[in-house]
C-alpha cells in the first residue's frame, strides 16, 4: 500500500491481507483503414478496508476490475475519440507516463461512493447528536411572551 499513497489515504485500516494484484498487458491491434493502435489492458484484484457509512465500522471492500485503454499521444487525439465506445477509452501517454499512477487512479475510480456492509450485516449507527426520536413531538407551541408575563408578576 505504500506504493499507492492516495489509496492508502482512503483506507480506514490496513491489514496484512489488504492490497492488490495487478496485470498490465499491452499490444498492437489492427484497425481497418488506419495504423494499428496500441492497447493497454489493466486488471486488478484486491481488498481494501473503508469506513461503512451505515455503522461507521471497518468494512472490507473487494475489487475486481478490468479496463481497456487505447493509447494516444495527444489530448486532441483523445478528444476526437468516439464517446460511444464503452469497451475502451483513450489514455494519453508521453515520455512521463507513469503506469503505477494509472493503476492507482483506476483503484480510486473503482471504490464505492458510499461504502457499506452487505444488507443485514450491520445496524445503522446511533447518532450522539440528540435523541429527538425518543421525544414525542409536541403540537403545542410555547408562547414567547410567557417570560414577559412572569416578569410583570414580579
Amino acid at each position: 500500500m505504500s506504493d499507492i499513497p492516495r489509496v492508502a489515504q482512503e483506507a480506514s485500516t490496513v491489514n496484512l491481507a489488504d492490497g492488490f494484484n495487478w496485470l498490465a498487458e499491452t499490444y498492437f491491434e489492427d484497425s481497418p483503414g488506419s495504423e494499428p493502435h496500441q492497447i493497454l489492458e489493466l486488471a486488478l484484484k484486491g481488498r481494501l478496508h473503508l469506513v461503512c457509512q451505515r455503522c461507521l465500522q471497518d468494512c472490507a471492500v473487494e475489487l475486481d476490475e478490468k479496463r481497456r485503454f487505447i493509447l494516444v499521444l495527444t489530448d486532441s487525439e483523445a478528444d476526437e475519440y468516439p464517446l460511444e465506445d464503452e469497451e475502451q477509452e483513450p489514455l494519453v501517454v508521453n515520455q512521463h507516463f507513469n503506469l503505477l499512477e494509472t493503476m492507482e487512479d483506476e483503484v480510486l475510480l473503482s471504490l464505492p461512493l458510499i461504502p457499506k456492509h452487505p444488507d443485514g450485516f450491520c445496524e445503522p449507527h446511533k447518532s450522539t447528536f440528540g435523541d429527538e426520536a425518543d421525544e414525542e413531538p409536541s403540537n403545542e407551541r410555547e408562547n414567547p411572551f410567557n417570560i414577559l408575563k412572569n416578569m410583570k408578576k414580579n
